[in-house]
Order: structure tokens, then sequence, then C-alpha cells
């Protein structure tokens, strides 16, 4: 009897560690039934060969399940959202990349190991204490676990009956309900992919191919600064490290006669998956996860870089998390695409950063815009600030000793480890803000000096960083600022909204990312 109770407890508490990825803890529930239910069948079953074997398959399905539990936890912290297989199963090789640019390849792997020997051995554990059960005699240990047996078959029949029948207080079924839930996610993810695929079929011809006359000879450069929400502007933990080099840029931009408008539009997602970001910006749909993306790259659907090619633009990517072929860029037509290849970077990298954010700009600006006569449409995706924040470079006052990268030589290994770093919280936070202030630095730097009446530079966040930054249940918001020497060609964006200024009026706003291309078919289209 004693052991029966006790490995019920055991089997219980390891039911209930199932829910503290959904409630960052352990949640409210005392009662697991499935440990009940398994409980009471083991000690019922009679000792031997056939009762191990379904010990061990039971086991095996605890191991699954706790696997499943990580990568929901992994969701939650990263993208502030459960797990959805249905969706996700195509971001493991990016997860690995990451993991293998932030720690090396050996330290990734080592993790990977740990973490396949740990689920291992939770699995090992439970088996084992199930084998622990059979055998047992006595009218007393028969008449509890049928009771155990009773009270897990009522009780998940009652849980998932819906409303009409009350629950047992306290009691829940981890296991079943965290596959249920991903059938349940798979289904709706399915759904809403046919309703998306039925918008896209609708709009096919409803789109017209538009000519932005207005910004015809005009230089327009999107700068998508990474992990760049606005908790980096309102969160005060953040603020005062990012808002002293806002201001520092709005000093400069004011002195140049240089002309800034500041507003916020929501991303399509959180923590990751920038491209989402990119394509809904640039096609004016809102892309919020990898099935709607690939729905829209089986599309003809206009984009604003043909949008800008059709006004006689070159339309260039500047794209230096691009290290393998991306069939992304072919999708959307731009005349050039710049991956990490294609730029003569002699400097290190900087754990998973390939090469920091001013030598881009730099490269952008002499390798690209001063080599092309036409005027340039640009969408440059940069990376500095791209977990996991570390080192952080000084930004460089001599622009033109940038040259090939390798400058940058006598920062390599500069920093501390990032898996000395992630230790603390506080550590990385802090390291979070300094990153997004210098990409900040060097961007306001780059307009500075390279921004004139004949330029629109747009510089935007690709989403809020993960959850360890901003914390739970995260605003989708991130700052946008336009900055020009022709205010003209930021008035139409005051009238929705937008400030002057390099400070945004508000943290809130019900404007999407995917209005931007409205915003500019209204203002200069024809």
């Amino acid at each position: 009897m004693l052991r029966l109770l006790l490995i019920f407890g055991l089997l219980n508490l390891l039911f209930l560690a199932l829910e503290i990825p959904r409630y960052a803890g352990f949640g409210p529930n005392w009662l697991a039934l499935e440990a009940a239910l398994l409980a009471g069948l083991f000690a019922l079953l009679p000792a031997g060969r056939r009762t191990a074997r379904i010990a061990a398959l039971a086991g095996w399905l605890f191991a699954a399940l706790t696997l499943l539990v990580l990568a929901d936890a992994l969701a939650r912290l990263s993208l502030s959202r459960p797990l959805n297989l249905y969706l996700d199963y195509p971001l493991a090789r990016s997860v690995y990349d990451l993991a293998a640019g932030s720690v090396s390849l050996p330290g990734a792997l080592l993790a990977m190991l740990l973490v396949f020997l740990a689920v291992g051995a939770v699995g090992l554990l439970a088996a084992r204490l199930l084998v622990r059960l059979p055998g047992g005699r006595g009218t007393a240990r028969t008449g509890v676990a049928t009771a155990l047996v009773l009270v897990g078959v009522a009780g998940t029949t009652t849980f998932h009956a819906g409303e009409a029948v009350p629950n047992l207080p306290r009691a829940i079924t981890p296991g079943i309900t965290l596959v249920l839930d991903q059938f349940r996610f798979g289904r709706d993810a399915r759904s809403e992919r046919l309703a998306f695929k039925a918008e896209l079929d609708r709009e096919r011809n409803d789109d017209p191919e538009t000519r932005l006359e207005g910004l015809a000879g005009i230089d327009v450069i999107i700068g998508f600064i990474e992990s760049y929400g606005v908790s980096a502007l309102f969160d005060e933990r953040y603020s005062p490290v990012v808002g002293a080099r806002l201001d520092a840029f709005g000093q400069r931009a004011e002195a140049s006669r240089l002309h800034v408008a500041t507003g916020v539009v929501n991303a399509p997602m959180f923590g990751g998956q920038s491209w989402l970001a990119h394509s809904t910006l640039l096609s004016g749909l809102w892309i919020t996860s990898q099935a709607r993306y690939e729905l829209l790259l089986e599309t003809e659907r206009p984009t604003l870089v043909g949008d800008f090619a059709r006004t006689g633009h070159r339309t260039v990517a500047v794209m230096p998390a691009i290290v393998r072929s991306w069939p992304g860029g072919r999708w959307y037509g731009f005349d050039e695409i710049r991956g990490a290849g294609d730029m003569p970077y002699a400097g290190p990298e900087f754990n998973w950063v390939t090469m920091p954010d001013q030598f881009v700009w730099s490269h952008f600006e002499h390798a690209v815009r001063r080599a092309e006569e036409r005027p340039v449409f640009a969408k440059i995706a940069l990376l500095s600030s791209h977990a996991p924040w570390v080192p952080v470079l000084p930004v460089l006052d001599d622009w033109d000793a940038i040259g090939d990268g390798s400058v940058f030589r006598q920062w390599e290994g500069s920093g501390e480890p990032p898996e000395v770093l992630w230790l603390d919280p506080d550590r990385v936070r802090q390291a979070y803000a300094e990153s997004v202030a210098y990409a900040l630095e060097v961007a306001g730097a780059y307009a500075v000096r390279h921004t004139d009446e004949r330029t629109l530079l747009i510089l935007i966040g690709d989403h809020q960083p993960a959850s360890i930054i901003t914390g739970p249940n995260p605003n989708p918001g991130v700052p946008v600022h336009l900055v020009s020497g022709d205010p003209a060609l930021l008035e139409p964006f005051l009238q929705h909204g937008f400030v002057p200024g390099v400070w945004p009026d508000r943290e809130f706003t019900e404007a999407g990312m995917d209005r931007f291309r409205d915003w500019l078919h209204d203002a200069f289209g024809r």
C-alpha cells in the first residue's frame, strides 16, 4: 500500500510538471488524472514480462510528452505563443542554426545530446516507477487501486466532456491535454491556411500594378532593425540606454537639417521569423506563419519590389543572414540579392551575427548605392541586435576606415560566451538594450552622413524580442523612423498617426505592418 501511494505521488508530480510551460511554473491543479489511471491500472496487473513491456512503452510515451513540453517551452519563451507542430516543425533547422551560431557547433550538439539524455532519463524513471507497481496483494491495496482507476477514468471523461458535466476540482489531464492541443492547433491552422489561400485567390486580379510616381528619382531604403520593439523605448529597463542613443540621433539629425517622423506599427509575430515581417511589409498581406508565407510564394502577388521596379528603381536586398539559397528572394524579383557570401567582409563573425551593422551600412552605400546611376529601392536586414546580443561593438567614428571589415578583427573573441551570459537573465536584458542602442546609433550615423532631399530612409523594427526581454503577453508594436531631407516625403505619414521627431507618441496601435504598402500607394502611387 505504501509503495502504491508513494509511486502514485511521484507519477502525479511528473505529470503535473508537464504544465510548467503553460503556467510558467506549477499550475493551480493538484491531481493529474493520468497518474491516477496509470498507477491504478499497473497496481492491478500481474507482474511479468508483458507488464514490463507495457511499462517500457508507457515510459517512451512519457519521454515523448516531455520532449513536446520542452519544445512548447522554447516556443513560449522565444515566440511568445504555444508550440504549434503543424506550423513550427519547419523551424527546427532555424533553431539548430541559431544554437550552432551562438554557442558553436560542438556546443549545440552537446546541448542536444544532453536534452535527449534528460528526456530519456525522465521516460526511464516513469517506466521504472510503473514496473514496480504490479504483484501487490491485499484487499485494501486492490480497493485503492480500483478507486484510482475509477477516478482516472471518470475524471478524464468529465474533464473532456465539455461544460455540461462538472469537472473534479483541481484535477487536470496534462498529457492528454497537451496532445489534444496540438490536434486542435493543427486543425485551426489548416482551416486558417485554407482561408488565406481563398483570400489570395480572390485578390489575384484585384491588386493592380502600381507605379510610385511620387517617389520617382528618390532612393528608398528600408532598414529592418532586428528585435527592435516598443519595449526598447517604453520599458524602463531598456529605455534609459536605448533612449539616450535615440535622443542623440535626433539631435544630430536636426543639426544636419534632416527631418524625422516616428510612429508605431504592429508586427505579425514575436521573437523570431523576421522574414514574416519582411513579407508582410512588402506584400501588404498579414503573414503570421510559415504556412502563410509558403502560400504567398505560390502566388504572383505584386509587392513593393515590383512597384518600385516599375517606377524605375533598381531593387536590391542586402541580407547578411542569408548563407544558403533564398527562394523567397527570387520570388520577390529583386534585381540583386546580396547575401553573406556576396559581400567582401574580411572581419570575424560575432556568434550568430555574420557581420556588424556598421559594415553592412558602409558596404551598401559604397558598393550598391554609389555604384548605381538609377534610384535604389533597398531592403536591408540588420543583425547586430539579434540574440545572443553579445558582444556589443563600439561605433567607429571613421567610416572610411571600415573598408572590407578587417578593422573589426580587433574585437574577435571579445565579450563573454553566450552560454555564460545567458545564465543571468538580468545581464541578458542589459546586453539586449546595449545591442539595440548600437544598432540605432549606427543607423543614425548612416542617416546623418548619407540622407538628403532625394532619400527616404525607413528604419523599422522587425518584431519584439523574446519574452525573456518583454515579459509575458507583449505588445506587438515596433517603432518606425522615417528620415529625409525633404519634409514633403514625411508629410503623408503624419496623417496616419506618425509624429515629428525620433520618439513615437504611443506604445499601442491598431495599424499593422501590412498597411505600409497601401500608405505608399495612397501618398505616392498612380
